[in-house]
């Protein structure tokens, strides 16, 4: 009994991780567009800052060479430099939708590549999810700037592959793909970050993003993805892309439609249905626990 009311408290307290990580990335787009560089250069920037918040919790990584961690390194590598790109090439919006394509290859591969068992409700929830998603850009989106529409997509996959080979690592040590792939992703875009630089603001912004939007929110996915199912860890950050026109509203002005209201309603249901009730019905005291354990990396 000890060791199932241990589970659900691990689990619980990976919920409410994995929300203040949804949280922290959906800084991401409004950053981005702010920053007025090359975005090869900006991605290579944030993620030599990322390196070293990551390095300096870390303290003494153990890198493996294992697949799974190859994997997840390349895949995340893909998935911040498809990004960035995408965001400047096309609207914030259609890039982070179109990266959150990434639930449905998921559901696909996971029982093949994790023998993690795939419900019927697991595919309801995905399909209500991206339904509601389509409503809430419908007001945005367009067939505009292809290319940039394109490699969201591109991000999109190697989101779902980063998720599920940071998954295989459950019992080891998943953050240090992490700390490979900013490596990694510095040393692709090094050329470019030798450009004429994006102004004291700039750097500001990309401080921001290499700390609280990249650094921060990793570390915290990284440890809860050892509790919860690679479908919980790529359907629970779809608030994303759902605080995104928040932030962009609070300093841009932009007032999300109507269309945009009811996906939210919806997306919003439906991620309290899958993955947050059983945290209400949990007698643990989860608050608490997850507040402890961010008092402990920080």
């Amino acid at each position: 009994m000890t060791s199932i009311n241990s589970f659900k408290t691990e689990r619980s307290v990976s919920i409410l991780l994995l929300i203040i990580t949804a949280s922290l990335w959906s800084l991401g787009g409004l950053l981005i567009k702010l920053i007025d560089w090359n975005p090869l250069a900006i991605a290579g920037a944030r993620s030599i800052i990322s390196a070293i918040v990551i390095l300096v919790y870390l303290k003494k990584p153990k890198i493996t060479w294992s697949k799974p961690q190859l994997g997840a390194t390349l895949a995340y590598v893909a998935t911040v430099i498809f990004f960035v790109i995408a965001t400047k090439m096309t609207t914030a919006a259609n890039a982070i939708l179109l990266q959150f394509t990434a639930p449905i290859y998921v559901t696909l591969l996971s029982p093949w590549l994790l023998k993690e068992k795939t419900r019927i409700s697991d595919w309801l929830i995905v399909l209500t999810v991206l339904g509601g998603m389509a409503l809430f850009f419908l007001d945005n989106l367009s067939l505009y700037n292809i290319y940039g529409n394109l490699i969201a997509a591109a991000s999109g996959i190697s989101f779902a592959f980063f998720t599920l080979f940071m998954r295989m690592q459950k019992n080891d040590s998943p953050l240090e793909s992490v700390l490979l792939g900013n490596i990694v992703t510095s040393i692709i875009c090094i050329p470019f970050i030798f450009q004429a630089g994006p102004g004291s603001s700039g750097w500001l912004f990309l401080i921001i993003l290499g700390v609280l939007q990249l650094g921060l929110p990793y570390i915290l996915y990284s440890k809860a993805i050892k509790h919860v199912s690679a479908i919980d860890a790529i359907l629970i950050p779809v608030i994303e892309p759902l605080l995104n026109p928040v932030w962009v509203f609070l300093f841009l002005g932009e007032t999300p439609g109507s269309w945009a209201l009811i996906g939210g309603i919806i997306v919003l249901a439906a991620i309290t249905g899958r993955s947050f009730l059983p945290i209400l019905k949990s007698k643990d005291t989860v608050i608490s626990n997850v507040f402890n354990d961010i008092k402990s990396i920080t």
